[in-house]
């Protein structure tokens, strides 16, 4: 039975239900010794709070799209086939955009809370060797004659950690949100790509490249990209690509940015972090050394050609936004950093905050993505 399907749901309201019910029938007519007495209505006390914590736990988790299956719950999860060597560019010498064409297939979502449109594909990474759904809703303009010729701007989006690819559809509306916009002409008509990013069980990948383990960076960065433009009309250039995520995916958002500006035009940071060390399950945060390869800040600071990249980052005091302040001081052009500030008591570290930026930062990226 799926974690987020409507029979489990359906099924925690049922035990909920029974467990109300048997105290209510059965408590006065237990019988047996005074301890096996104690013991009976005990179990009954404990099973009510275990099926009223249990439907809880589906209606947060269904709401702010944390874990999609049984294996993410459980930290039992592994998409990583292969973690070589892939040298500092994440590529292991190979050119993606030399490697033959695959069209890629896609069918229809099965999760329906994601909302019309949206088509769902399970990758193979060619170079990253790492295997996941990747989710894809293109705009309303897609199938319109007047733009058969028209190659579209991208915008990749993740998810927190815990995450679901599905939490930028599902919980976010992003396309639900956005098609009216496109249509009347407020904001560039993006594809949306949601990759998964949760590889490796109960643990957080930081976004990075690191051998042996996982190469999560070279999955986003290359491989799901190749697949979008084989696959898609869509643009090629950097010029044409964003990334965007809110808490560690903002993390991500912003170190793929500053990282590959020779693979992203523009990035968002939604309530994020640079120190990967506020993300204690990250692989990145295990050493002094991870921490400083991954953390956006220091690479801005010591790249020695900073990067043609624009970066909105916004927070509340204490969840991203001095992280932004200390991005925007250390930019130096052509980078740009746009900073906004949450203010306090507008929700918290949550997705009901980031839901209503979708607006706000998707007219940003029409002004920063050519396509």
């Amino acid at each position: 039975m799926s974690l987020t399907g409507t029979p489990f749901f359906l099924t925690t309201i049922a035990l909920v239900v029974v467990a109300l019910v048997l105290p209510l029938t059965l408590w006065s007519r237990t019988r047996g010794p005074r301890l096996v007495r104690l013991v009976v209505r005990l179990c009954m006390l404990l099973f009510a709070q275990a099926t009223a914590l249990a439907m809880v736990f589906v209606i947060v988790n269904n709401s702010n799209g944390l874990f999609d299956t049984w294996d993410d719950l459980l930290g039992t999860g592994d998409h990583v086939r292969a973690a070589v060597d892939l040298g500092p560019d994440g590529t292991g010498g190979k050119n993606a955009d030399a490697e033959p064409k695959v069209v890629q297939k896609f069918t229809p979502a099965s999760d329906k809370r994601m909302g019309p449109g949206v088509q769902e594909t399970r990758l193979k990474g060619r170079i990253s060797g790492v295997e996941g759904e990747v989710y894809v809703w293109l705009p309303p303009q897609y199938d319109d004659p007047a733009y058969k010729d028209r190659k579209f701007p991208v915008v990749e989006v993740l998810p927190g950690f815990p995450g679901s690819a599905k939490a930028w559809f599902g919980t976010l509306e992003v396309n639900t949100q956005l098609k009216p916009m496109m249509e009347k002409g407020e904001v560039a008509p993006f594809i949306v790509v949601a990759p998964r990013t949760t590889l490796l069980g109960d643990v957080d990948t930081g976004c990075a490249n690191i051998p042996g383990k996982v190469n999560a960076d070279t999955w986003l960065s290359v491989d799901v990209r190749k697949m979008v433009t084989d696959t898609f009309r869509a643009e090629e250039k950097a010029d044409g690509w964003a990334v965007a995520g809110y808490s560690a995916g903002a993390h991500c958002a912003a170190k793929l940015a500053v990282s590959h500006p020779d693979r992203y035009r523009a990035g968002v940071s939604l309530s994020g972090y640079n120190d990967p060390v506020g993300e204690p399950a990250s692989l990145t945060a295990k050493t002094p050394e991870l921490r400083r390869e991954h953390n956006p800040l220091t690479i801005l600071e010591h790249a020695k050609t900073p990067p043609r990249t624009a970066l909105f980052v916004s927070g509340a005091e204490g969840d991203g936004y001095q992280g932004g302040l200390a991005l925007k001081q250390a930019a130096k052009p052509p980078t740009t950093v746009q900073v906004q500030m949450i203010p306090a008591g507008a929700g918290g570290h949550g997705t009901a905050v980031w839901k209503r930026q979708v607006p706000d930062v998707f007219r940003w990226l029409t002004r920063q993505v050519r396509g």
